[in-house]
């Protein structure tokens, strides 16, 4: 197991913690987090799910009373001489550090893993979602907690898709962006073609007249389906519907016209699971 190296913090502006600083700064992060190759695991239960996923920190910041549960998660990963420092703070200067109260006292700095190809991730996936240029971290996060919960192979983000590892998507997903296998697709809409190649028929879930219904597609449902959700407020470009298999609506009720991303992604996720 890697070795704690527990090191006491009382001042907030220690330069040992500048991976923790300032976090509520989307902007600052979004540059920080890939130029470093590093991302922010927030909870006891987002850090545990990262180990287990193969994951490695390059620190730990945490409340004294969170200790056992990491020893403990140490304790259930593979010998290694790695030395991670623990820094041990209380509680209020933990959230002088980062600028929020940290959720179940406990963050990480992890090392970020590299994306791998898409053609690895799909290999052996039947159902894939494909996110395009979903920008809110929230949406990306609970689209990945459906996907893990509902069957879903893998997930795919385009280019100008929130990061699945920014903090605030890893703690919507509740550590499901480790469960999920997922890459970027680039260039896209051009990657539909590798999609098609692969074997997949896709799917935009938009408004179009030429939509069949989420039931028609399910009564004829591909071996092999990609989903495209589109990002919020104006939905999926035109060229992405053009260049898909088919399209595909949600039937709705009550005057509404359609589901946030997430949602949808939810029902579309349930509807053509195995």
């Amino acid at each position: 197991m890697p070795r704690p190296d527990l090191q006491p913090v009382t001042d907030p502006a220690d330069e040992r913690l500048a991976d923790y600083v300032s976090l509520t700064d989307v902007a600052l992060r979004s540059r920080h987090e890939p130029a470093k190759g590093l991302y922010i695991a927030e909870s006891s239960t987002v850090l545990g799910r990262a180990l287990a996923a193969g994951h490695r920190p390059r620190s730990v910041l945490l409340a004294p009373r969170w200790l056992p549960d990491l020893e403990r998660m140490l304790a259930d990963l593979p010998p290694d001489d790695v030395v991670v420092p623990v820094y041990v703070a209380e509680e209020p200067v933990l959230e002088a550090i980062t600028g929020f109260h940290v959720h179940r006292g406990a963050l990480a700095a992890m090392h970020r893993p590299p994306l791998a190809p898409v053609a690895d991730v799909l290999a052996g996936a039947r159902r894939v979602a494909v996110l395009e240029d979903v920008v809110d971290h929230t949406n990306v996060g609970a689209a990945f907690r459906s996907a893990a919960a509902l069957g879903v192979d893998a997930v795919l983000v385009t280019p100008r898709c929130a990061d699945p590892l920014y903090r605030r998507s890893v703690r919507v997903s509740m550590g499901t962006v480790f469960q999920v296998p997922w890459t970027r697709i680039d260039p896209w809409p051009g990657g539909l073609a590798e999609l098609r190649a692969l074997g997949f028929v896709t799917a935009s879930l938009a408004l179009s007249d030429d939509a069949v219904t989420l039931d028609d597609l399910v009564a004829n449902l591909p071996e092999r389906l990609a989903l495209v959700l589109g990002a919020e407020g104006h939905g999926l470009k035109a060229e992405t519907i053009a260049g898909t298999d088919l399209v595909v609506r949600i039937p709705m009720a009550g005057g509404v016209d359609s589901l946030n991303v997430a949602a949808a992604a939810a029902v579309a996720f349930w509807a053509t699971r195995a």
